[in-house]
């Protein structure tokens, strides 16, 4: 099949209203198929009710949906079983329940948190706030302009100081495919005094555009939201060991999360509710079981050709064009679909401005990874991010609407 037979189960790609849209912005947001529209629809129009909590039919029915794509989300990622599995808004929040709970009950004062210098904010602020509460210091993996982490990075900072690693698996500016595996084996080796340092992967990049195992690639935790992959806003997993989960206090105390309470005191609810306090967002989750399926009936074979065709086709196309810089790595397969680069004299924000003028869009600005920025010498970029359902027909628009931008801007 070849990406134009995919756009027809898109109806943002039918609609009158986007006619002629094209959308480079996937890296932020994906679209959604129709099938996911309707299983969302169809669990609020014929199976609403509160899982877990009602023994008549519908409310069964409700929990039996619920726990069904919990049982697809771990199959989508080889976890050994449903229970690894907690439903959480998005990465951002699975990645904070990781360190208010694990990183704020196990980190000490004189322990390390490793993290790479390419990091979303989202796995940057949790481990910033642990650090300070604990005092325990934040070490940095540097990488390089085309954004590679020399394995001289790990095996130098990760050290028997070393209590947790978070790293993401792909980066949301380079693009690049960090190896993960290889740091969560060292960190395993070498960390927590022999015992093994922690390590945790943000999938929000890598898990909609490659097949992640998380057992294959060591991750003891790996985050992931549902908006980047064809799924709802508002819903996103995360993975977990199971040993650590027991360890781990709650999350959010409240109802569902509870075995049994006293004036005193609780006990709490078996793996996973006990880290799903309060009503979940069960048509989320039916959503996003959807749009796994949909992404596995689209194979990562496809997805991955597709990403780095496009991306190849971008990059020698803006290699054609004055004064157009691309960020990172040389080698398009090497982008994951994501190509951010720059305009002399031309700030991102207008990049954006006047490609939108032009009905393309695209990301501007410091994709809340300002440390990346600021090593890079630049305050933003600009990102064009693109997925299996886009065409080289919309590469083409795209490129010729951006070697105009400098001639917009009234600049030779």
């Amino acid at each position: 099949m070849d990406s134009i037979d995919f756009r027809k189960d898109f109806p943002f790609f039918e609609s009158s209203i986007n006619k002629g849209l094209v959308y480079f912005d996937n890296a932020a947001t994906s679209q959604r198929p129709s099938c996911v529209n309707r299983a969302v629809e169809d669990f609020n129009n014929f199976n609403n009710a509160n899982p877990l909590r009602g023994l008549y039919d519908l409310s069964v029915r409700a929990t039996d949906l619920y726990e069904n794509a919990r049982a697809k989300v771990a199959a989508f990622l080889n976890a050994p079983s449903d229970s690894h599995i907690i439903f959480t808004r998005n990465a951002t929040e699975s990645l904070n329940l990781v360190a208010y709970t694990y990183g704020m009950a196990f980190v000490e004062e004189g322990d390390e948190v490793v993290i790479s210098a390419m990091e979303h904010h989202s796995n940057i602020l949790p481990w910033q706030m642990v650090c300070s509460a604990k005092k325990a210091r934040l070490v940095w993996l540097e990488c390089d302009a085309s954004g590679i982490i020399p394995a001289s990075e790990w095996q130098t900072k990760i050290t028997e100081k070393t209590k947790i690693v978070s790293v993401a698996h792909v980066s949301n500016v380079f693009g690049i495919t960090n190896p993960v595996k290889e740091i969560a084996s060292y960190a395993h080796k070498v960390g927590n005094c022999g015992k093994g340092a922690v390590m945790i992967v943000d999938g929000a990049q890598s898990v909609p555009h490659m097949k992640v195992d998380v057992q294959d690639i060591g991750a003891d935790f790996l985050a992931f939201s549902g908006h980047k992959a064809l799924g709802p806003m508002g819903i996103g997993a995360l993975y977990a060991r199971e040993k650590f989960l027991e360890q781990m206090p709650p999350f959010l105390r409240g109802g569902e999360m509870i075995e049994y309470v006293t004036r005193e005191s609780a006990t709490y609810a078996e793996l996973p509710h006990k880290f799903e306090a309060g009503t979940v967002n069960a048509g989320g989750a039916v959503g996003l079981a959807a749009a796994l399926d949909y992404i596995e009936k689209v194979g990562f074979d496809f997805i991955e050709k597709n990403d780095n065709a496009l991306a190849a086709f971008i990059m020698n196309g803006m290699k054609t064009i004055p004064h157009v810089h691309v960020i990172g790595n040389d080698d398009p397969d090497r982008h994951c679909g994501i190509v951010t680069f720059t305009i002399d004299d031309v700030h991102p924000h207008d990049i954006a401005s006047m490609l939108s003028s032009e009905n393309v869009a695209i990301r501007a600005g410091h994709h809340c990874a300002q440390p990346l920025m600021q090593k890079l010498g630049v305050g933003s970029t600009a990102r064009a991010s693109v997925y299996f359902y886009n065409t080289q027909k919309e590469a083409e628009v795209f490129l010729e609407k951006l070697s105009g931008v400098r001639k917009w801007m009234g600049l030779s």
